[in-house]
């Protein structure tokens, strides 16, 4: 059991008890936090959007915005968990009665942890079309396949619900059993393993792609700018992805960051995650656009360039068959390190707000995502043809999470920690020396917050 100072009136004076753990070591945090970062959006959706962006030009406005954005902002969310030592309901009850602001405030927190939920119910099952492809590639399903077949392999398994259900609820399954295992033994454990996997992963993947004919064209696509092709709306999309890859606005790295220990550096902690996922994205291009360039495919395929074009180059070329099961594994790998991150903050609120056993909140939060999945799974099949507001259940619970919650959240963060917390608070979470505090509070109270309010302007079609 750790302790947590608590305050009345503007200082925190007494002691209150709390059931959080701790990460065992900055590593473990920064393990954690990586692996909460990267995922699908890495892997998944990094390569298909450089590809619609026209590739170099993008991708320098993007790292660009990582380091001005993502960086700030995930301090600034960082330091609130830390600071308060409670899941995100009562980090935000207890900051703003330390900072006596409007009590509104907390609603923040609620809306950190019901955005996680939704994420997983759908990611769930995305991840589950990753783990069945894993499957495929180890029978050999791809194996001599032209375009068509390929996309016929992919209709007609997201047409089946019995087989969505059932990766769906394989995927949950192992999400929560992780999470249930609790901070070190679950988290921890879980990301010691997973990380290295899939550098693992990645590295082996990059040196085959290092082996292709269309290795250089992929690498000149990716680096070499070519501002021409750069629009405005370009320019929106980098810096929406740069915030979202990082999990920002989720509750994931607030709730992270309330298991952190006092002696870890928030700064630098968040510096080399940022750096980590902006590296993972990037190797994900490597790997990826020199097959398709290899194969002649179009690297600006959308959101099919991974489970409709990527197993027409592993099918067809030389130990395709290996690469296409690594592959898939490491997509997996990325998926489960982002999912326990996920739901971790529904987990640890019904722990603390509730009382609930740790086993018992993961039964219990882990039952209602895995339900609301079936409104995604069904929306590519049975009930298709239903809409609201003309999207189907998976479109409306991507828009409302990615283009609403995860944007008023991430706004908000920076706003609280920049204009709301008192600044000897915010300096005593940072520790930083003052020449870099005095950055971080220009880049959190101006940049960031005007950087994510055009985003969201842009992603609700005003702007």
């Amino acid at each position: 059991m750790f302790t947590l100072e608590f305050f009345t009136g503007t200082e925190m004076t007494d002691i209150k008890k709390t059931q959080h753990e701790e990460w065992s070591s900055r590593f473990a945090f920064i393990l954690a936090a990586t692996g909460s970062a990267v995922g699908l959006g890495n892997i998944w959706k990094f390569p298909y959007i450089t590809g619609e962006n026209g590739g170099g030009a993008f991708v320098l406005v993007y790292v660009l915005c990582v380091a001005l954005i993502g960086i700030p902002i995930m301090m600034a969310e960082t330091l609130l968990g830390r600071r308060s030592r409670q899941n995100p309901v009562n980090t935000m009850v207890l900051l703003t009665e330390e900072a006596q602001a409007d009590k509104n405030w907390h609603y923040l927190g609620w809306m950190g942890i019901t955005a996680g939920f939704l994420i997983l119910s759908y990611y769930s099952v995305i991840a589950g079309w990753a783990s069945a492809y894993v499957l495929k590639a180890f029978f050999g399903s791809f194996f001599s396949a032209d375009a068509i077949e390929i996309k016929g392999i992919f209709y007609d398994f997201i047409a089946s619900p019995i087989q969505l259900i059932f990766w769906h609820t394989l995927f949950m399954v192992s999400t929560m059993w992780i999470v249930a295992q609790g901070v070190s033994n679950g988290l921890e454990k879980s990301v010691r393993f997973l990380m290295p996997g899939l550098c693992l992963l990645l590295i082996l993947l990059v040196a085959y792609a290092m082996t292709t004919s269309g290795y250089f064209q992929g690498l000149n696509f990716l680096f070499r700018p070519d501002f021409s092709k750069l629009t405005p709306g370009s320019v929106l999309t980098a810096m929406g992805q740069a915030f979202f890859t990082l999990s920002l606005g989720m509750g994931s790295v607030m709730v992270y960051g309330s298991y952190l220990p006092k002696s870890v550096s928030i700064a630098k902690a968040s510096i080399i995650i940022a750096s980590a996922d902006t590296i993972v994205a990037l190797l994900a291009g490597i790997i990826i656009f020199p097959i398709v360039f290899t194969h002649n495919l179009h690297p600006d395929s959308g959101p099919g360039l991974i489970f409709q074009t990527l197993p027409i180059a592993f099918g067809s070329m030389t130990g395709g068959w290996l690469f296409g099961i690594l592959f898939f594994v490491m997509l997996v790998f990325a998926a489960l390190t982002s999912s326990i991150a996920l739901i971790e903050p529904a987990v640890a609120w019904l722990v603390e707000g509730k009382g609930l056993t740790r086993k018992k909140a993961c039964i219990w939060s882990g039952l209602a995502t895995w339900l609301l999945g079936f409104g995604t799974i069904f929306s590519f099949n049975n009930w298709s043809t239903f809409k609201i507001f003309d999207r189907s259940i998976f479109e409306l619970l991507d828009y409302l999470t990615a283009n609403l919650m995860l944007p008023i959240g991430g706004f908000c963060i920076a706003v609280f920690a920049g204009w709301i917390m008192k600044p000897h608070h915010s300096e005593e979470e940072l520790n930083l020396p003052k020449p870099s505090h005095h950055l971080w509070k220009i880049l959190v109270c101006y940049v960031a917050p005007l950087a994510v309010f055009l985003v969201f302007l842009h992603v609700i079609g005003i702007l």
